[in-house]
């Protein structure tokens, strides 16, 4: 019996690490595509920042990667968790849900692939439509593949997507700040908190309550008020 376990452990390397508009774990979409402005890229580790090792994934417009929950691991887990889509008061096998609190930590997400760049001697794959945070190992690198990976007959089971009814808004200060940030950086931020606030980060638990968030996207700290069904953003500031 010692053997067979023995045989049932491997230890596996980081090829690359992701850099992500996500700077920390609230905020971030449950699933990838949702934000359609989420951008970053993935930084190839050596000896795998080799241009010949991606010959031919320019012809495809998504991938698949399969990475680590890096920061979830410390939490341990459990054999049954309580999803988001539940609204928190139901319990579900661990294997029946995509929580990131798992045995191994492993997580894997399709996200869009812009194509390969270097910078500063380092390898890049840009990438779009994610939901992973920065700092995240990756351990492997795969084509979305179409007519194999999209099962159109697959159900859902108790995951049932509606768009929901969160109307975003933008105080005048806020405007600016979304405004001097795009000129100083390219980065569209006021679209991107757009999306993510319509996708209703908050805890099950916390949902129509009037109370104050934030989230750290890329270098700013944002702020906004939730009430009823509606957020309004009224500060985007550096972090400090």
């Amino acid at each position: 019996m010692s053997e067979y376990w023995n045989l049932m452990k491997f230890s596996i390397e980081a090829i690359a690490v992701v850099h992500s508009c996500y700077s920390e774990k609230f905020g971030i979409p449950r699933q990838p595509g949702l934000v359609k402005s989420a951008i970053g890229s993935i930084e190839m580790l050596p000896p795998y920042d080799r241009e010949e090792m991606f010959r031919e994934l320019d012809q495809f417009s998504h991938i698949w990667l399969q990475f680590r929950f890096h920061e979830s691991m410390g939490d341990g887990w459990r054999p049954t968790v309580r999803p988001p889509w539940l609204g928190g008061q139901k319990r579900v096998g661990l294997f029946a849900s995509r929580s990131p609190h798992r045995p191994n930590g492993l997580g894997m997400s399709v996200v869009r692939y812009h194509g390969l760049r270097m910078e500063k001697n380092k390898l890049l794959l840009d990438i779009s439509e994610m939901d992973i945070l920065q700092g995240t190992p990756v351990f492997d690198i795969k084509p979305y593949v179409p007519y194999s990976d999209k099962v159109e007959e697959a159900s859902s089971g108790f995951v049932k997507f509606a768009e929901k009814e969160i109307t975003v808004c933008f105080s005048s200060e806020a405007e600016e700040q979304c405004q001097q940030y795009r000129e100083e950086t390219g980065r569209e931020m006021k679209i991107l908190i757009a999306e993510i606030l319509k996708q209703d980060p908050r805890p099950a638990s916390q949902r129509g309550k009037k109370r104050e968030y934030g989230m750290l996207l890329w270098e700013m700290n944002v702020r906004w008020l939730a009430e009823d069904q509606t957020f309004t953003v009224f500060s985007i500031q550096h972090r400090h």
